[in-house]
């Protein structure tokens, strides 16, 4: 296959948009996902899909920047791509982790079609057809005008969470946290626990709380039927002083790669590991990790950075060849308007997504729809993602202090939230 060589790299970045600014511990989603679509090309004339963020910004420059490392490489050589892009040594100057991921996305995707199977075969085959999903409930801005969709008080957060049971068929519920006090918050959870009884509950506030809160917290949510507590606190040291037996303790900030499930194997501080595509770098060495954790009888789930339909492509592969997947998976997608594939939206049925079973990730670009939303980008360009447009001048600390206030019905009006 001599002609299965990479010769370029593409790189458009879109605006799609979301249902409402969404807030979260160190800022917030101004209303629309950017995203960085890459395309990989070989000399056939295959195009492989990737994607991937850059914190509200474009990643064009970074993704494109790394074609003369790849020309003329093949996509089934994986491991080599992986020492191309990320020796550990030159990765201390310029982490290119999730880089690589974007271009291992799209790597499989031509594989997968060269072959003539999906991804999910490549990785061992499915053993579910579906994966299930659970609702991803932020506090959000209302509009600026009449405040619909505004998401702030415990009524409005059930209102919500209601609604997204009704519409996909939810029984698990996330709580993205670390926007107000942890008490209002943790008052505002037990009101969505208490208004759909039977259900399964996880709360995360990215690590935002203090050691001592988060034992307070982790005491309230006892009585609550909890899938775990996410990410309380920061670091493996400070997750250690909070476990205790009852309540399981998961992350996706503090255990990110290899050496740190090792360590956390060695010295339990973490019971769920929390596998993302993009922060793993890729989709196999997130299979590699989960049969690390098989091994330890460690449970798992399927971690959302914030995605359109090529990553929720990745994601849905991953979780379709993983035996030991414990919990459903984390996606943003439903806050999302559109999408940038062919046929729009992945459709929910009963909480679950159908796995992709096209060749490769099983999923191509709409053209129009990437035409529409990187037009979108070139209007409005990017925003930081670790500022909150509600607050001028915030950001937050760590443990933080500067919590926003639950009575202020704040309706915020910058360009970029369009």
């Amino acid at each position: 296959m001599s002609d299965f060589v990479i010769v370029d790299i593409r790189a458009t970045t879109v605006s799609v948009p979301l249902e409402a600014p969404l807030r979260h511990a160190v800022g917030a989603h101004w209303g629309r996902f950017v995203r960085t679509i890459v395309e990989v090309e070989t000399a056939d004339g295959l195009v492989g899909l990737g994607e991937m963020g850059g914190g509200g910004e474009s990643a064009e420059a970074a993704i494109v920047g790394l074609l003369t490392y790849l020309r003329g490489h093949s996509p089934f050589r994986l491991e080599e791509l992986r020492f191309a892009i990320c020796n550990p040594t030159a990765s201390l100057y310029n982490n290119r982790t999730q880089l690589h991921a974007a271009l291992e996305f799209a790597c499989l995707d031509l594989v997968g079609k060269k072959l003539g199977v999906p991804v999910h075969d490549l990785l061992g085959g499915r053993v579910r057809d579906q994966v299930g999903f659970a609702s991803y409930l932020f506090y959000r801005y209302g509009d600026p005008e009449t405040g619909a969709g505004e998401v702030r008080t415990p009524d409005q957060l059930v209102e919500h969470a209601l609604d997204l049971k009704k519409q996909h068929g939810f029984t698990s519920h996330k709580l993205k946290g670390g926007v107000f006090g942890p008490d209002y918050e943790i008052d505002c959870y037990l009101a969505v626990a208490e208004a759909l009884p039977g259900d399964s509950f996880r709360y995360d506030p990215n690590g935002s709380l203090s050691i001592e809160e988060s034992i307070r917290v982790a005491d309230r949510i006892q009585g609550v039927r909890n899938d775990f507590l996410e990410d309380p606190t920061w670091g493996l040291e400070g997750m250690r002083q909070v476990r205790r037996p009852g309540l399981l303790l998961a992350t996706n900030q503090v255990v990110v790669n290899f050496e740190q499930l090792a360590s956390n194997m060695m010295r339990r501080a973490v019971d769920v590991i929390l596998l993302d595509t993009t922060f793993w770098g890729g989709i196999r060495p997130c299979v590699k990790a989960a049969g690390v954790c098989e091994t330890f009888q460690m449970p798992i789930a399927v971690h959302s950075s914030g995605e359109l339909g090529i990553q929720l492509a990745t994601m849905l592969h991953l979780g379709a060849v993983l035996p030991n997947l414990t919990y459903t998976a984390d996606a943003h997608y439903h806050q999302l308007r559109d999408d940038i594939i062919v046929g729009g939206k992945m459709e929910y049925a009963d909480g679950t997504i159908a796995v992709p079973d096209g060749p490769g990730l099983g999923v191509e670009l709409d053209r129009d729809k990437v035409a529409e939303y990187a037009e979108e980008f070139r209007r409005l360009g990017g925003y930081p993602y670790d500022r909150d447009p509600g607050r001028p001048g915030w950001f937050p600390l760590m443990p933080n202090t500067r919590w926003a206030d639950p009575a202020d019905p704040v309706r915020p009006s910058d360009p970029r939230l369009a």
